[in-house]
């Protein structure tokens, strides 16, 4: 039987948000920086406080707009997480001198904008340069780039294809929530689910209620 998929709670604000994540069964949580648009951003100080209080086992990805390496290496060594989420694209040269900039023991994830088949060449070009790829509905075509955070689903069918044929572990985000991430895991078969939007209230809080329904969804008992 195929593991059960990770389940990563992004646009964590508190470290009581990341308590309730983890308490949930998140396996990993998303602190974001700054952005041009889109939900969740925290200061650098709150990333690097919740980086370092929760427990080792979990993953902590620091979202990042930046496409500068050396800006990029800068920011983690300031907040400290295990991994790195590029939400925009970033040319192979920089996406090379990043890869050194860093300690090896840093994972980078690259998020791939499923706007259409174009996005298959464009994570197949990116995989062998990062650890892991996310499969996000933003768009960053915009005059306001959209990276994330928009609470809309993309075509599975293009990221089943990422998934079948990029070579490294892909997660998959955009609009996910309790009532469409079982069919999304049985569609898309990836190797974790990334949620924001679709486990808070109206305030935008994390909603324990939801957040647990989430991950009962995502991980049925067998």
């Amino acid at each position: 039987m195929a593991q059960a998929p990770r389940v990563k709670v992004c646009c964590i604000a508190s470290l009581e948000e990341a308590r309730l994540a983890i308490d949930a069964g998140a396996a990993a949580i998303g602190l974001v920086s700054a952005m041009p648009s889109g939900p969740g951003v925290i200061d650098e100080a709150t990333i690097a406080a919740i980086a370092a209080a929760v427990p080792r086992e979990v993953q902590t990805f620091l979202l990042t707009a930046h496409t500068d390496s050396l800006a990029i290496a800068h920011q983690h060594r300031r907040c400290r997480t295990t991994t790195i989420q590029l939400v925009d694209t970033l040319a192979p040269r920089e996406l090379r001198d990043l890869r050194r900039a860093l300690p090896s023991r840093v994972r980078l994830v690259q998020v791939v904008h499923v706007t259409g088949v174009s996005a298959l060449d464009e994570a197949l070009a990116a995989a062998p340069m990062v650890d892991a790829l996310l499969l996000d509905s933003g768009n960053p075509a915009l005059a306001v780039k959209q990276l994330g955070g928009t609470g809309r689903t993309h075509d599975w069918a293009v990221s089943r294809e990422i998934v079948d044929r990029a070579g490294v572990p892909v997660w998959l985000a955009g609009g996910l929530n309790p009532g469409n991430v079982a069919e999304a895991i049985a569609t898309v078969r990836p190797h974790g689910v990334d949620l924001c939007n679709g486990v808070r209230d109206g305030e935008g809080r994390l909603d324990a209620a939801k957040l647990r329904a989430f991950c009962d969804a995502a991980h049925p008992p067998r």
